[in-house]
């Protein structure tokens, strides 16, 4: 048994934040079944190189972005501009728990699958609308796009070197940050809307915003705005309330030093040889290190560009200071830690093979999530979910692929 065995979820979302929150509840075993335009798709379906390999070594359809936001769903290609696939979203409304979608505010409505329409056919429906502003506002119009929302919600205020460093600037995320910590607010939003309908029988709208999500995780840089009056800037890699927690350089490369106490300073100060630091007023507590940020990281990089950054890992982990290298993203996967825990996982294709995948980062004792699936072609199970789920025969399905109503 699944987690949401006896969920189903009907997907109207692409790109990203909406397809990898329905991932999620994918993962956690709820029947995703994922509406895609006939002939068309997903647009991120084409958003490659590189893209799946064919048992020949040729490229697929399935571009690798595609591929990690849409494991474990069921591909339905129905073309609901048309009366008669409108009709069919319809009928499946009526037999699903959940609807995502992420189209431009009232994009739906001309179609009748907005909200208040779906929700008069399935009362117990949890609608969960994902776009860039919210519902309302004088930006609710507006497309919202990842990069865009870290600009506005603040985020590049604080990435990036401060001004007067080499490369300074404000800088985006390296991944689409806004997008999937939206996808996982929506996973949790829908989760708590499911419990609501279970224990009252009325489902209900989730309105949620690209840009709610990125103010909202500014977390302790809004805090010391709202709470300190003080407006953050970019620090680099460096951490706005401890000293030192910042990228250090070493003789042959970087590393990254994350003292998160006074206890841990004094230890650091014992490894590199300058024991004297510690007990120094400027620097003996985390509150006087961040006032001589100026002079104690300066000196510290000094001190670390002495030896190689594999001579200072070894020497803080034996004193139990917390440091880390810099890894690649090839160095990531040959990491120890991360293959012990599992984390790279190769997920059945359709195509043949298999795909290389990240997993769930949830683990659960009772219910072990299970990686049946890797995401499906474009309108791969067509005929299996409207024979299963609306009982349509192939006489029915042979009609409306005739008419261009459904593909697959």
């Amino acid at each position: 048994m699944t987690l949401l065995e006896g969920v189903r979820v009907l997907d109207l979302s692409r790109i990203l934040a909406g397809p990898w929150c329905t991932q999620v509840l994918a993962d956690f075993g709820a029947d995703v079944i994922k509406v895609e335009r006939p002939g068309v798709g997903d647009d991120t379906r084409g958003w490659g190189p590189p893209y799946l390999k064919d048992g020949d070594g040729n490229d697929t359809a399935e571009s690798a972005y595609y591929l990690c936001a849409n494991r474990g769903k069921r591909s339905l290609a129905i073309d609901f501009t048309t009366t008669e696939g409108q009709a069919l979203v319809h009928a499946l409304v009526g037999r699903c728990d959940v609807l995502v979608e992420n189209y431009k505010v009232g994009g739906l409505a001309k179609y009748g699958l907005d909200a208040a329409s779906l929700l008069a056919i399935n009362p117990k429906l949890v609608y969960c609308s994902i776009t860039g502003y919210g519902q309302d506002g004088p930006y609710a119009q507006r497309a919202g796009y990842d990069a865009a929302i870290q600009a506005i919600g603040g985020l590049m205020s604080v990435t990036g070197e401060p001004d007067g460093a080499p490369g300074a600037g404000p800088q985006k995320v390296g991944v689409a940050a806004t997008d999937l910590m939206t996808g996982m607010y929506a996973a949790t939003a829908i989760l708590a809307a499911l419990r609501h309908a279970e224990r009252t029988g009325r489902g209900q709208q989730i309105d949620l915003a690209l840009l709610d999500t990125q103010v909202a995780w500014l977390a302790n840089q809004a805090s010391n705005y709202l709470v300190g009056g003080l407006v953050p800037d970019r620090q680099g890699t460096a951490h706005p309330n401890i000293v030192p927690y910042q990228v250090m350089p070493a003789a042959d490369g970087y590393f990254m030093l994350a003292v998160g106490n006074d206890a841990q300073f004094a230890r650091l100060c014992e490894v590199i040889g300058e024991a004297q630091l510690a007990v120094d007023p400027r620097y003996a507590t985390n509150r006087a290190r961040v006032a001589h940020r100026a002079e104690l990281v300066p000196h510290l990089q000094q001190r670390l560009r002495m030896r190689p950054a594999a001579e200072w890992l070894a020497a803080l982990e034996a004193a139990v200071v917390p440091a880390n290298p810099v890894n690649r993203i090839d160095q990531v996967f040959d990491d120890p830690q991360v293959q012990a825990r599992g984390l790279r996982i190769d997920v059945p294709h359709a195509a043949g093979g298999s795909v290389a995948m990240v997993r769930n980062p949830l683990k659960f004792s009772g219910t072990p999530l299970q990686y049946t699936q890797a995401a499906p072609l474009l309108g791969q199970h067509t005929t299996q979910v409207l024979g299963e789920v609306l009982a349509m025969g192939e006489a029915q399905l042979q009609r409306l692929r005739g008419q261009g109503v459904i593909g697959g």
